[in-house]
């Protein structure tokens, strides 16, 4: 290997810093937390999460200004479109059952500074989203009571005129909060017990507002005289496809929640798929039944459930419908208090955040420091900042979580198990080989032919060696048989995962790039019709022979827990939706969101960067070298022994040679 010039030596270091892994306990189950959450528990966390206001507030406004009665199929492709996330979700969390969500999945695939910023984002999102709802709950409840709270507060306490604040300080909103977060403090049970209340008086609302609503529907109202089926066609469904998607984001409290699970290997995947089935199910169908009911021109976007039972002459259904409402979003609520704390402890039990957010209630088992920290911080913005000023945010943090955590998929699934010894550390280029016996011991690898043959040079006979251990076991991340004729000459000599790791980088550019032509090329950029059509061509090209090049490797096989179905296709078309999302968010999103990684990467250099526990276990000497040495015999030895420090190298390289003939030597870093 070339020798790297002294002044690159330091960017090498902290590329390594930036790029190293968490390394995985060997008892996977081991945890402070409080293991008691059952799978009913996760799955009525996933439909708290999910099933919120945008049920009673959402449905209105897609149908009435983007779709129409067609928002039945934006919630179907959106429901689907989620689906391709919530696989990798659960995948995850089945298999590294540890709270964090997308922070924990990237930080074991891809590396730190990135599980940093997708952790730093959620933390973003998921107090903007506490928040938000918080404001939304008061916002509603005082709607009930004619607007008497913000009256009060207006004239006897304070308001003001200042642009992204609210017009008047949401006491209640901040109260709120305060409250729940209190109650979550108390341990993952009393939260479980409140989320279990409210789901089941929400869910029960659903079922009165489907029954009632039916028995009210008049077909009708889809008539080509009230405008048709679908009056805005295949784009108003596509557009309001990508507004439906975000009611579905909530499910990844569900992998939050795997450390506190009882069986995650099997909770979390069945959680995750029936969460989401329920929670589309109640969307489409509560859709059909707004749109029956009355015509989708006359629909009230501010509360259309209700304003529907009030035109149909049935007033007191509206009162029923304001308590589902509230309900379910006291149960989103709860999911954003409970999940944030969390991401928070995972970060700082890896020494990325402060460590006062890492210690656990000995009592309740729960992390009340950020519990109540957050809890605070969130009940702030909801105190002052306004509502739309808020959700504006909200959907880039999430999309971002849901790209890596699909490209992660990827990345871990073609990427060779590593084994954690307490005493050695020793790898070999064959994943699938039994480790070396001792480091004292040696291996020797002689040829099946009775016949001896000479070589030019060690790399020859190295190569020989590799290729006879490569056609008896095909290691995960190496090419698959059937294609090693054909591309092993060009991909046979990359490490086991190497060739994966950069067709997930490539997928990721290509996508990008494809949203970005599709979405801005020929309004913004003005691109000429063959300019268009090439770049079309090109990128899609790329981001389909980046996922063929995954596909000819080898995957894991034996795993025991669930596994994302056809992959790389499942997590590449979920790479794509949330990008192409992204790509519709507006520029003063973006905008906000580089201001907040910024400010992201300070809190890192500053002070993550130093303490990460991942860091700190570098330190100890766990390097091995191995040996090869070609004997005359045409045997190749390897023997295995500790790495010196740089002032003994020269001895340590040293070796006699033979009496009777000269051995070719080569020493690599194991």
């Amino acid at each position: 290997m070339a020798a790297c010039p002294r002044g690159c030596t330091p960017a090498v270091r902290l590329c390594q810093r930036l790029n190293r892994l968490k390394t995985l306990d060997d008892d996977m189950m081991a945890t402070s937390l409080k293991r008691c959450l059952s799978t009913l528990d996760l799955t009525l966390m996933g439909v708290g999460g999910m099933v919120g206001s945008g049920l009673y507030v959402l449905t209105g406004t897609v149908a009435k200004d983007m779709v129409g009665p067609a928002i039945i199929l934006s919630f179907l492709f959106a429901g689907f479109a989620s689906l391709l996330a919530a696989f990798c979700y659960a995948e995850f969390g089945a298999r590294i059952p540890k709270t964090g969500s997308a922070y924990m999945f990237t930080y074991v695939s891809v590396g730190e500074i990135w599980a940093f910023l997708i952790g730093w984002n959620v933390i973003l999102e998921n107090m903007i989203g506490g928040a938000a709802v918080a404001r939304a709950w008061s916002g509603y409840l005082d709607s009930i009571f004619n607007h008497a709270i913000q009256n009060f507060t207006e004239t006897h306490i304070m308001q003001w005129n200042v642009p992204f604040l609210a017009h008047y300080p949401d006491i209640l909103a901040a109260g709120i909060l305060v409250i729940a977060s209190f109650f979550i403090s108390f341990g993952v049970q009393v939260s479980s017990y409140l989320n279990h209340i409210f789901s089941t008086i929400s869910m029960g609302v659903i079922v009165f507002i489907l029954v009632f609503g039916f028995m009210l529907a008049e077909p009708a109202n889809w008539s080509q005289k009230e405008g048709g089926f679908a009056p805005f066609g295949l784009s108003g469904i596509l557009a309001g496809s990508a507004t439906c998607f975000y009611a579905f984001v909530g499910f990844d409290v569900i992998a939050s929640s795997s450390e506190e699970a009882k069986n995650p290997q099997k909770a979390v995947p069945i959680a995750t798929a029936v969460s989401l089935g329920l929670a589309a199910t109640a969307y489409i169908l509560v859709s059909t039944v707004l749109t029956l009911m009355v015509p989708w021109h006359t629909l009230d976007p501010n509360s259309a459930l209700a304003d529907a039972f009030f035109r149909r002459g049935y007033s007191w259904a509206g009162v029923i419908v304001a308590v589902g409402s509230i309900c379910a979003m006291n149960t989103v609520l709860l999911c954003n208090l409970f999940s944030l704390p969390r991401i928070v402890y995972a970060m700082a039990e890896d020494g990325l955040f402060f460590s006062f957010f890492s210690r656990v209630n000995p009592v309740t088992k729960v992390p009340v420091n950020a519990i109540l920290v957050f809890g605070i911080l969130m009940a702030t913005m909801s105190l002052i900042f306004d509502l739309e000023a808020l959700v504006q945010f909200l959907s880039i943090g999430t999309l971002l979580a849901y790209s890596f955590v699909a490209a992660s998929v990827i990345v871990l699934r073609f990427q060779p198990e590593k084994t954690s010894d307490k005493g050695t550390a020793s790898t070999s280029p064959n994943p699938n080989a039994e480790p070396s016996p001792a480091p004292s011991e040696s291996q020797t690898i002689t040829e099946d032919s009775g016949e001896l043959k000479q070589y030019e040079s060690f790399s020859d006979k190295l190569q020989l060696v590799e290729r006879q251990k490569t056609a008896e076991r095909r290691g995960v991340g190496q090419l698959k048989a059937f294609w090693e004729p054909y591309l092993g000459r060009l991909l046979g000599d990359c490490e086991p995962g190497e060739v994966v790791a950069f067709c997930v980088l490539t997928l990721i550019v290509s996508s990008v790039s494809l949203c970005a032509v599709l979405e801005f090329g020929q309004k913004q950029l003005q691109l000429p019709l063959w300019s268009f059509t090439t770049l079309l061509v090109i990128f899609s090209l790329a981001f389909v022979g980046s996922m063929t090049l995954i596909w000819i490797h080898e995957p894991q096989t034996n795993s025991k827990t669930f596994q994302v179905p056809l992959v790389p296709l499942t997590p590449g078309a979920s790479i794509l939706i949330n990008v192409f999302l992204m790509m519709k968010l507006s520029p003063l999103t973006w905008i906000r969101f580089t201001v907040w990684i910024a400010v992201g990467l300070f809190v890192y250099f500053g002070y993550g960067i130093w303490h990460s526990k991942e860091g700190l276990r570098e330190l100890q000497p766990k390097d091995m070298a191995a040996r090869y040495v070609v004997l005359p015999s045409g045997s190749l030895v390897e023997t295995v022994q500790s790495v010196q420090p740089e002032g003994q190298m020269d001895s340590a390289h040293h070796m006699t040679p033979s009496s009777d003939s000269t051995a070719e030597e080569y020493t690599g870093k194991r």
